[in-house]
Parts: structure tokens; sequence; C-alpha cells
């Protein structure tokens, strides 16, 4: 069985995967995801067309999300869980069908006749094999015959598209939920099955996304910070302390919550991973003191330091990467992560049982002795930088601060990101690196000083957080009376999957110039559009840490 995927960064030969996927994905699964894609595009279909018509579905809406998110980078990898998936979304489909059925004959004294896109009459095969032949006919590459840029233009909105639905999917966690947010991914996935769409338009449409990405990124900062307060700067220890243990990884703040609430009294130590590192800013997760520092690095190193830690593992969203069997019955899956043979903890009545993963914590025994190790700091979300901003200001007219990166983005495994590292640690000492996502692991643990009792580096969160990175460029440029792009600000992006694609096209939206994005561009953006995009926005690939550095401050970076 053949498969083709090349919607992250590490895709085989910088091409696509179309024999296993870089990140473990198999070909059946590849190919069950393409065919999710395609019955929620059935889903979407009926859902504009209702909305159009006043009526909604909260059951679709919330399926369209969650279902897009399953098929983020290193989300699901378990077909059993994605044909169940397959399944009920043609019941979704069914359900939305009828009701705009009903609603359309109610407005017009008629049945509607009208003809509609493939999608929305797909019915599932009853087997597996029928669904993975039906998955192979609706692939990226099915239609063999179809234009390069409009294929480009359609994934680039399709892995938006993903990247917003992970975004909406924790906030809907949260409670919190934008109508405007939820239509568009009706309208987004929609607007994939329809053919008479130009290159122009499929333009106009990414950035059009781009805008309801930014009300999405900001639904997601006004959810966490609602719950779990404002982040506020804070050490975080790196070493270990004696006893038992529980490794937390992803992105979902909820989940780390539960835990902590579940284990406090139990003598357990509750440590984050990956992009679970800022949790440790918010004051609502901080106030317990058994969560006790960070643990590891970024997403890629997982199997060796999951190998290494003495405990039980929580994975909480995407990242997840093939589990060595050294650990497979010490780690465990929540939310919309899963691993085939990998204890999975499900939602009941609207909570989680952690006593599972607690329970294996306290037989493995965890740390036998305290580990030293140091702090670093974490917490400068939009609230705590702009509550300083006179002092930015201060220094910045003054001549201390010469320049702002944002040196942010995802991390991995590929050959290049070493980049990031020089980059920080060559930039002058007169300026200020502002970051956020995984990639900061490739450099946070250096030493950078400050500059008038401003840290040299202020991390911002997780990808997550992206807003308030926007946040802080938006009001330095209303403080200094100028455009963003005016700003001594340059953005030295790092991406791996479709979260960062969203926040590019938000970027891109929001006119942002003259981002440097790597270590590769993009597979699936063809010839054409990158020259547009090179045109429009003057992106450009990175190249060297001391060439960009002095091309972007105009002198020798010393």
């Amino acid at each position: 069985m053949g498969m083709f995927c090349y919607q992250c960064e590490q895709t085989a030969k910088g091409k696509g995967c179309d024999t296993l996927g870089i990140c473990g994905k198999t070909p059946e699964v590849a190919t069950l995801q393409d065919l999710l894609i395609h019955a929620l595009k059935g889903i979407a279909v009926y859902g504009q067309l209702a909305l159009e018509l006043g009526v909604k579905d909260k059951n679709a809406d919330l399926f369209l999300i969650e279902g897009l998110f399953t098929t983020v980078t290193n989300v699901d990898f378990d077909p059993a869980r994605i044909q169940e998936e397959i399944v009920r979304a043609y019941q979704v489909k069914e359900a939305i069908k009828r009701l705009f059925l009903d609603a359309y004959k109610k407005k017009n004294g008629r049945d509607f006749d009208g003809e509609l896109p493939a999608a929305a009459y797909w019915k599932p095969a009853e087997t597996l094999a029928g669904l993975l032949d039906q998955g192979s006919k609706v692939g990226i590459l099915s239609d063999k015959i179809l234009n390069e840029d409009i294929r480009s233009l359609r994934e680039l909105l399709l892995y938006g598209l993903k990247g917003m639905a992970a975004y909406a999917d924790h906030a809907l966690i949260l409670g919190k939920e934008n109508e405007e947010v939820t239509a568009f991914f009706h309208k987004g996935l929609r607007a994939l099955t329809n053919n008479s769409l130009t290159v122009n338009d499929l333009v106009n449409l990414n950035m059009e996304f781009g805008m309801v990405n930014l009300k999405c990124l900001e639904l997601l900062d006004q959810a966490h910070t609602d719950h779990f307060g404002h982040p506020v700067p804070t050490k975080v220890f790196l070493g270990a302390k004696k006893g038992p243990a529980i490794l937390v990884s992803g992105h979902d703040l909820l989940d780390l919550e539960w835990l902590l609430q579940q284990t406090e009294g139990k003598g357990i130590s509750i440590y984050t991973h990956g992009e679970m590192l800022p949790a440790h800013g918010y004051p609502a997760l901080n106030k317990y003191k058994h969560l006790v520092g960070n643990y590891g690095g970024a997403w890629q190193d997982q199997a060796k330091e999951f190998d290494a830690f003495p405990g039980a593992i929580l994975m909480t969203t995407n990242c997840i990467q093939r589990p060595r069997e050294t650990y497979q019955d010490r780690i465990f899956t929540t939310g919309l992560v899963a691993w085939p043979g990998v204890a999975h903890i499900s939602l009941q009545n609207g909570k989680k049982d952690f006593s599972p993963v607690i329970q294996k914590a306290l037989s493995a025994g965890g740390f036998k002795q305290d580990i030293p190790g140091k702090e670093i700091m974490v917490g400068f979300g939009h609230q705590a930088v702009l509550g300083v901003a006179d002092k930015v200001v201060g220094a910045v007219k003054a001549g201390q601060i010469r320049h702002f990166f944002l040196v942010g983005g995802c991390d991995g495994a590929k050959p290049g990101r070493n980049y990031y590292t020089e980059f920080a640690e060559q930039a002058p000492k007169d300026t200020v690196i502002l970051t956020l996502a995984c990639g900061k692991y490739r450099f946070n643990k250096l030493e950078f000083g400050d500059i008038g009792g401003i840290p040299r580096l202020l991390d911002m969160g997780q990808c997550n957080d992206a807003y308030s990175a926007i946040q802080v460029a938006v009001a330095l440029s209303k403080v200094f009376n100028c455009g963003v792009n005016e700003l001594p600000l340059s953005m030295i992006l790092s991406w791996y999957e479709q979260k960062a694609v969203c926040i590019l096209l938000t970027l891109l939206a929001l006119g942002i110039q003259n981002i440097r994005i790597g270590p590769s561009l993009p597979a699936f953006v063809s010839p054409n559009v990158l020259k547009v995009l090179v045109e429009k926005f003057n992106i450009k690939p990175i190249t060297s840490a001391k060439e960009d550095l002095e091309a972007i401050l105009g002198t020798a970076a010393v």
C-alpha cells in the first residue's frame, strides 16, 4: 500500500513521504486520515449550507474541529480509532444533511435539488479494506490533472485549518468558542471541494483565514488566562526530586491541572516536558508545590528522555513518537493523541480519572535521589512584557536595546536547526530575544544576561501563545508611532507542523514582512506560490546566523 504526505517539515527527501511517514505514520494510517479529511469536507458542505439558512449543529462543529486536529502530525497513529471516527463522520454528515434539507424545504417550499460535490454523497465502505480503497482515491495526488498552484494553495489552507483546529479545541475544552472561527471550518473545508476557485480566489481565502485564526489565537489566550491567570515570570527547576514521578508532555494545560489535583498529597512529583514548560508561569498551576520542574527538552528527543525517566508519562496532545518497548507500559495518552497498544485515558462525564497513571508512577519508584539542576525563566506573556513597556521603550530610546528578535517555532530532528542556537548565541548583547514554542529548547538553557534589568531572553510560552508575540509587536508599534514592519523587530521562525502554518498565515494576513523561515521551505508550496509570497511579503529562507544577523542589522553582528 502506498501513501503520500508532505504536511510536515521533515517530509522525506523534502518532497513527500510515500512509503512510511518520517513521523512513524503507516500507509494505512495515512490513507485513513485522507479519507477522514474527505468525510469532513462532506460535513462542511452541508454545514455551511445550513449556516446560510440560520441552522447550526454543535455536534457537527465539534466533530470538524476534533477531526482536523486528529490528522495533525504526531497526534493519532491508531488505525482502529481513525476507522471509528470515519464511521462517526458519516453519521454526523447525515444528521447535518437532514437539518439542512428540512430547513431548505421549510424556507423554499420544495426539496433541495442542487448539485453538490462528491464528498457530500460519500458513504463509508463496510470493511477496513473498503475504507482503505476509498482513501486511496481521495488523497493529495488523487487528481492527477489538478493545477500545481491550485493544489498548493488548497493544501496551504487545509494545513492552516488543521492548526487552527488544535487551537480551537484547546479553547473549547476550557469553555470558549467564537462563532466566526467555528463557521470558517465549514467555509474553508467546503472551499476545498470547489473546483471553480482560481489561484487568486484561494490566495484571498488563505489571507481571510489568517485573520480568522488571529481571532482563534485571541480566544485561546483568553481561555488560558481566564482559567489559569496571566503568566508571570517564574523560575523553573531543571533537576529532579527523589521519589515517584510523572512526566507530562503535549499542550493541554487542563489535563495537567486535573493531574495535579489528583496527585496532591500522594508524594508524587510532577514534571513538564516539551511544550508543557510554560505551564510553570500560570498562577493556577504554579500554586501546586508538587509541580517540581521541567525534565528533558523538545518532542524529538522523547524516546531517549522517556526511556531514562523513572516514572509514568502522560501525552496530552500531539508530539508523540513511536514508544520504545522499555517504556511502553509506562506511557499513557489522553485526548485526541493515540498510539496502538498504549493505554488511553478517556473523558468520562466531563472528567478524566488518572488513577492508572498515578498507580504506575508509584509502582515505578521514581528517582532514587535528588538531582541538582539549574533554573530557567518562563512566563513572559504579553501582560508581563507590556507591564514593563515603559522600561523597554526607554531602553530603546536610550540606545541600550538596538533590536528585538522573535526566534521561535517548532523544533525537530532534521539537520539545520543548529542555526537557531547559533543565531541566539551570536545575537549582539544589545539585542533582546523573544521566543515561544519548542524551538526555544535549542538555546533556552544558555546564559544571556540582561539589559538594565530586562532579561535578554523572554520566553513567551507555547506555540499556542503566538498571540502574545503579536500583541507585543502591535503595542510597540503604537508606542513608537510606526507600523510593525518599521519596528526594530525581526522574525526568525522555525516550522515543523500545521500549527506553525496557521500562525504564518496570520502573520502574512497582518501584513508582516521580511520573515525568515527554516530550516527548509514547505514542500507543499509550489514555485509560483512561493514567488508570490516572496514578492508580496519578502519571505526569506534562513542562510547562516552570521549572514542573517549582518543583513538584518546592516552591520557586523558584534
